[in-house]
């Protein structure tokens, strides 16, 4: 990590990233781990986003007033969220890196398509143990895979119908504990060094500058607007990622 060139990448990418969540509450990971694996390798990638992820997901997770009302009613979601990281890590330490990309790219692009086209469930009360239990550990095995915190957990705490600030802060609550998760995978398989902790750690300084700039900019402009530029953007970003790793 002293290429100049890398160094400025990195540091406009964890910006925009911050200033992404900023924005919608969510992306941090999903838009750093897009772009910065057009330049590095998925390991390299998912190692430098877990600071800035922890730093910015401890403000939000904490933040709201409802840590035991969500506790109470997520937290089988939350467990298998979090403990099945470990086996999706253990593919990604064994797997073909190209495959791993490509994967990402398709994930994004799910990601996207519905957010854009708006798609959404409905989880009825009597299931939303049963639902949370497998949508959990889903979420947890792509998290160790690929980084990717949202998908499908964003659709299932989605499909709750959980007040806007109940919402918000189960994301964060999500998005902290498979951080925590994969620090954890990612040391306990030597994909993370000193070295790149030490990077992860000096990323925190343009994700929180975004962060501010994000909020700042979301008293502006139409969230609405904003939520459809992401995912197009999205849309393209995982389109490329898959095509560049498989064909080329």
């Amino acid at each position: 990590m002293t290429d100049p060139i890398i160094v400025l990448a990195t540091t406009l990418v964890f910006f925009l990233a911050g200033a992404v969540k900023g924005v919608i509450g969510l992306g941090l990971p999903t838009v750093s781990l897009g772009l910065m694996t057009v330049i590095m390798d998925l390991p390299t990638a998912m190692t430098l986003m877990l600071a800035p992820t922890f730093i910015t997901n401890v403000l939000q997770a904490t933040t709201g007033g409802y840590t035991m009302v969500l506790l109470r009613r997520i937290w089988p979601f939350l467990f298998f969220a979090t403990v099945l990281v470990w086996p999706g890590g253990l593919v990604l330490k064994e797997a073909d890196l190209s495959l791993m990309a490509a994967f990402l790219g398709v994930v994004l692009v799910a990601y996207a398509l519905t957010g854009f086209f708006g798609l959404r469930m409905t989880t009825r009360p009597e299931r939303e143990r049963g639902i949370g239990v497998v949508t959990g550990a889903v979420n947890g095995v792509l998290s160790g895979m690929v980084g990717s915190y949202a998908v499908p957990g964003v659709m299932y705490l989605q499909s709750l119908e959980l007040p806007r600030d109940q919402f918000v802060q189960a994301m964060g609550m999500l998005f902290l504990c498979t951080t925590i998760a994969l620090g954890v995978t990612l040391s306990g398989t030597n994909l993370m060094t000193l070295d790149m902790g030490l990077a992860s750690v000096l990323a925190v300084v343009p994700a929180i500058l975004g962060f501010f700039a994000g909020q700042h900019i979301r008293k502006k402009l139409s969230e609405g607007l904003f939520r459809t530029l992401f995912y197009v953007a999205l849309l393209v970003l995982g389109a490329f990622i898959a095509a560049k790793a498989l064909l080329f």
